[in-house]
């Protein structure tokens, strides 16, 4: 047998084994059987280059060569969200309708699990995988590839026949609880902050840049929905069931119901089975099982017709305050968090909760030693919701009550008039603020540096290479790339990242510097009203006032920021490396319309022609002004799917109308 008869021998042998382990949990060798032949084929490959393939199940374990960040893809086909339920009769009214909308027709529904973590579509061309974007707005998403490619479950090659030339397939990238509480096991080790649930990890671990380090975090993936101009069969199971047998990971908990009472059987079950599986699910989704009946349900403005998601209600359990500490967001926010005794708890143990601020604490009534009821929010985020005051005895311990002074840098907290919570003012020399700025500093929306996120940042910092964000423009590629875990190619993509931020335009720089209470709309406004920050760091109380949606409590904080002589000092250092200090020529070029002159508007929701950020700058663009909260002073808002239900409650309480997308467009002219 020749090296190249061999190379492709092994390759097919690796991936039989690969679906066997991955896909069927049914191993047919042993693991150093099976590390024996992949170490004989990448020393045949590294031996043969003129054999490389992307498709080889060598490249599993991930490499860094090519990646250099995520660019935006277009979706041939916008991912849309599902209708939620907790209700048991609104699934009943679901199926009603399906029954209504096709007259009498017969039909069933196809039963899922719906799992927790980070929606992916995969796109696969001759039966090989080309390209993997994740939902992001669900118009456009990253272009993840790369990582994916290191997901053993997801098949890089197709197995059997039958499949479509060119088609999509979409799923749930994944982190099993296993690999989650190993993850978060190492990083507390390392004294690195942990991740809050599996979903935040898996989607964490997909945008990083090193696909080496995604590939050590073993994610996992199932698949639950085949698009194609011709699919297999009219079925959606059916389909399903044929993408199994090319290789993908499809669920066995599917199932067909042909009736309501058979619908509700598979809800019961699951709500207590699910407690049992090894990933993270919260709840159930139900589709008409029939591609054409889909097709003739159609879709309202935001969701199909023929699918509805019910969510499983928070497991809760009962158990014993034993302390509140206390912790410093970026802003200076402190909040108090409980510790109690650990619970298990949908599909982990809990052992804290955020108590959010000090009013909630005190309609608690809170004290140490108190039994307390905890669930998960949307089977994710632990809370306390009741005390169980019955339950008091003799050995009560204090009633909990808000510290003082910062639990970091010491430093009297403070309570703006108006707000919640309690913050610490020194932001600029308390270390949970000094770091967080950083993140915010180069967050997506701020300064969108590729590569950095807040696990980099947290090495960077650890490392002491960075103490603020002025830090970022003085750091070596040599530097960086002797950090855990980070190759010269990821060096390389962070420092050329940097390098190109200098370009990001003056209103994200205003944005990204961190000044309390100056969020994105905010540091817009100001942006328009000063041009430069010179103008920015010298206007006066009145003179800040005196602009549109800035009140005294901004006005007042920008002038703070900017009489503190380290912010002063901070701010320069960003003027010398070169970051954009005014506006643009582009940025005064005329309007398009003034179609929304006068008019204040606020965003909510998810939408399916733009994405918010484009909609923020349309409304700019055609004489409008974007605002952050609603108000009786506001024209309208602009409600996309899934639009907050507190907003929607405000808007509806001051009589503030809802625009829909179509709507919107209609009115600047382009519906």
């Amino acid at each position: 047998m020749t090296a190249r008869e061999e190379i492709f021998a092994l390759r097919e042998e690796l991936n039989a084994h690969n679906y066997n382990y991955y896909v069927l949990s049914a191993p047919t060798i042993s693991d150093r059987e099976f590390d024996e032949k992949m170490r004989r084929l990448q020393e045949l490959e590294a031996a043969h280059p003129e054999c490389f393939d992307p498709a080889s199940p060598s490249q599993r374990v991930g490499s860094d060569l090519g990646s250099e960040g995520f660019r935006q893809v277009l979706h041939a086909r916008p991912m849309l969200s599902l209708a939620n339920t907790y209700s048991r009769s609104e699934v009943e009214d679901f199926y009603r309708r399906v029954e209504q909308g096709l007259n009498g027709e017969p039909f069933e529904i196809c039963c899922e699990l719906k799992f927790d973590g980070l929606s992916i579509s995969l796109i696969y061309e001759e039966g090989r995988l080309v390209r993997a974007v994740t939902r992001g707005d669900g118009v456009r998403g990253d272009d993840v590839t790369a990582n994916v490619r290191t997901i053993r479950s997801i098949p890089l090659t197709l197995r059997g026949e039958g499949w479509p030339e060119d088609f999509e397939i979409r799923g749930e990238v994944l982190m099993p609880w296993a690999s989650f509480e190993r993850l978060n096991a190492e990083r507390e080790a390392n004294e690195e902050p942990l991740f809050a649930n599996p979903r935040n990890a898996a989607s964490g671990t997909l945008k990083l840049l090193s696909p080496t380090e995604v590939a050590r975090r073993q994610l996992d993936a199932y698949l639950y929905y085949l698009l194609a101009d011709e699919l297999p069969t009219d079925g959606h199971f059916e389909n399903l069931q044929a993408a199994r047998q090319w290789g993908f990971k499809v669920s066995d908990a599917m199932r067909k119901c042909g009736s309501l009472e058979e619908v509700m059987a598979f809800i019961n079950y699951w709500d207590t089975e699910r407690k049992n599986l090894p990933v993270a699910t919260d709840g159930v989704v139900l589709k008409v099982n029939s591609v054409r009946q889909q097709e003739q349900l159609g879709y309202t403005a935001k969701v199909p017709r023929w699918a509805i998601a019910y969510k499983f209600k928070a497991e809760q359990a009962l158990t014993r305050l034993s302390s509140v500490t206390y912790q410093v967001g970026r802003m200076g926010t402190v909040t108090p968090v409980a510790n109690f005794d650990a619970v298990p708890l949908s599909g982990t143990i809990v052992r804290r909760a955020t108590l959010h601020n000090d009013d909630f604490v005190q309609a608690l009534d809170l004290h140490i030693g108190d039994m307390v009821y905890v669930e998960k929010g949307g089977e994710i985020i632990p809370k306390i919701t009741a005390v169980d005051v019955d339950s008091r005895g003799m050995m009560l311990g204090d009633k909990v009550r808000m510290v003082a002074r910062c639990p970091e840098c010491g430093t009297p907290l403070v309570r703006y008039e108006g707000e919640a919570a309690w913050y610490c003012p020194n932001d600029a020399g308390c270390p949970p603020q000094l770091k967080g700025r950083i993140e915010h500093f180069v967050s997506r929306k701020a300064m969108n540096i590729d590569g950095l996120g807040g696990e980099t940042v947290d090495l960077l910092w650890s490392a002491g290479l960075v103490h603020d964000a002025a830090d970022l423009y003085q750091l070596r590629a040599i530097d960086v790339s002797r950090l855990p875990r980070m190759g010269q190619k990821s060096a390389l993509n962070i420092v050329h990242g940097i390098e190109a931020s200098k370009s990001v335009p003056f209103e994200r720089v205003l944005f990204a510097i961190g000044i309390r209470f100056v969020g994105e709309t905010v540091a817009k406004t100001l942006a328009q009203a000063f041009r430069n920050m010179d103008a920015v760091a010298a206007a006066r109380l009145d003179e800040l006032t005196a602009v549109p949606e800035i009140g005294e409590k901004i006005a007042q904080s920008v002038i703070r920021f900017f009489n503190d002589d380290r912010n002063r000092t901070f701010v320069e250092r960003l003027r010398e490396a070169g970051l954009q200090f005014a506006m643009s020529e582009e940025a005064d070029d005329a309007p398009a319309s003034d179609a929304l002159k006068g008019k204040s508007i606020i965003i909510s929701g998810v939408f399916q022609h733009h994405s918010r950020d484009e909609y923020k700058a349309l409304i700019e663009r055609h004489g409008g002004t974007n605002v952050s909260s609603i108000s009786s002073k506001t024209s309208f808002v602009l409600a996309g799917e899934n639009m907050g239900p507190a907003k929607r409650e405000k808007a509806e309480s001051l009589g503030v109308p809802l625009v829909n997308e179509q709507q919107f467009l209609q009115m600047i002219g382009e519906g």
